[in-house]
């Protein structure tokens, strides 16, 4: 995408634990009713101060949920804080959701792989396609956006519902195409949280209900940067054939297992030191995934902050469990690392952190295939706070939110997750 003079370049994030924590204790003091009252602004790329901006860092679990729940309610009484501890919780539905409905994210990539193959046939869409993506729509909010997008690999949350109706409703592209642009750039790419986040903008994820950027109030949460023109003035839902049925919760481990283990860290869990405090582990392998996010080129900043903070949690790993832990690699293969690992270590066990529906699970449950025969066990843990809250993502989000405090009050009950 060519970038314009003020098209931000730089990406205001270190991706590390200790870069997490510092910028959850920075926004602390604002996380209560300030929070609640300016949240839906945009000032605009170079202003992040009313929003924590944690969420690359909460994505590749480099800060738990667990750690931001703890220092909110630390300083808040929950009523205070309720606003901030729900966003926490959205994340958390939108995972546990599309974990009982694997079939959706399968849908999504076999869609969207064919509609990148329309667009070698279409001109005409694959020119409207080119300007979304380049920023040359002619709406200005929403050029300007697509350059933000690129050039830091963030954009507010207000600004993606905006961003997803505006590309969906006048530009009338696919939902998927878009989907696609955004996990290819976010550093807080999610594979849940952007795929039901896109679905629930065109009316997929709530049938019937579509969110409908209008211009008024894009002028009103940007403090006037943007007037759009030229905005759809409706919102037509879209339709499916058929939404993929829901399954039971996969199992997982309830404790970290038994015996010398090799760790495999991914970019889906960046605090094994935590997960796997008091286990042997032997040695320790740091696999990437981010290039499996598309077929097309994954952007720049969202490679290199899923890189840095796998460095950073096998930096962190190594330690704390007195073992080398390799530097992070993208092979093509995980199945053969892993096998080596294995050997060297002289174990059949190798433990990770559980890998919702998305990239790294399919790379996981590739290799754990091929492992088979070699006698090769992997193991996924997963966290407490996820068993406790992913149950409740069955619905709407409402269902879940009804249970907040009651998931709060069981993570403080077992084994004290919040320690306050």
């Amino acid at each position: 995408m060519p970038l314009d003079a003020d098209t931000p370049t730089t990406v205001p994030f270190v991706a590390s634990r200790e870069a997490g924590l510092e910028r959850l204790e920075g926004f602390l003091p604002n996380a209560g009713r300030a929070y609640a009252n300016t949240r839906n602004y945009d000032f605009g790329p170079e202003r992040r101060d009313n929003v924590s901006v944690l969420s690359p860092y909460i994505r590749h679990r480099l800060v738990l949920e667990t750690d931001v729940l703890a220092a909110v309610r630390a300083r808040f009484a929950f009523s205070t804080a309720e606003k901030f501890i729900q966003e926490v919780f959205w994340r958390t539905y939108f995972k546990g959701w599309l974990e009982q409905r694997p079939g959706v994210w399968s849908l999504y990539e076999n869609v969207r792989d064919k509609q990148f193959a329309i667009l070698e046939k279409d001109r005409d869409l694959a020119r409207r396609y080119r300007e979304a993506v380049n920023g040359e729509t002619g709406i200005a909010c929403f050029d300007a956006w697509a350059h933000e997008l690129v050039g830091t690999g963030y954009l507010h949350n207000h600004t993606r519902m905006w961003f997803a109706s505006i590309w969906i409703f006048t530009l009338k592209l696919p939902w998927e195409l878009g989907a696609d642009f955004f996990y290819r750039h976010l550093v807080d790419g999610d594979p849940a949280s952007n795929t039901l986040s896109w679905r629930w903008v065109g009316g997929l994820h709530t049938k019937g209900k579509t969110y409908l950027a209008r211009a008024s109030n894009i002028e009103k949460y940007t403090e006037g940067r943007f007037e759009p023109h030229r905005l759809s003035p409706e919102a037509p839902a879209l339709t499916e054939a058929e939404t993929p049925g829901k399954r039971s919760l996969r199992p997982a481990a309830d404790a970290p297992p038994a015996g010398k283990s090799v760790l495999l860290i991914t970019e889906e869990d960046g605090c094994p030191d935590d997960l796997f405090r008091g286990s042997d582990i032997a040695a320790g392998v740091s696999l990437l995934a981010t290039d499996d996010r598309s077929p097309l080129e994954v952007g720049d900043h969202a490679k290199a902050f899923a890189e840095a903070g796998l460095a950073d949690a096998a930096t962190r790993a190594s330690e704390a469990f007195g073992c080398e832990v390799a530097a992070p690699k993208s092979p093509d293969n995980w199945a053969d690392v892993l096998r080596t690992a294995a050997a060297d270590a002289g174990t059949k066990q190798i433990v990770t952190a559980y890998c919702p529906v998305g990239p790294v699970a399919a790379r996981v449950a590739q290799a754990r295939d091929e492992l088979k025969s070699d006698g090769i066990e992997i193991v996924e843990v997963r966290r407490l706070f996820d068993e406790t809250a992913w149950p409740h993502a069955t619905k709407g989000f409402f269902a879940l939110k009804t249970k907040i405090q009651d998931i709060l009050e069981t993570l403080d009950r077992e084994q004290g997750v919040l320690d306050l």
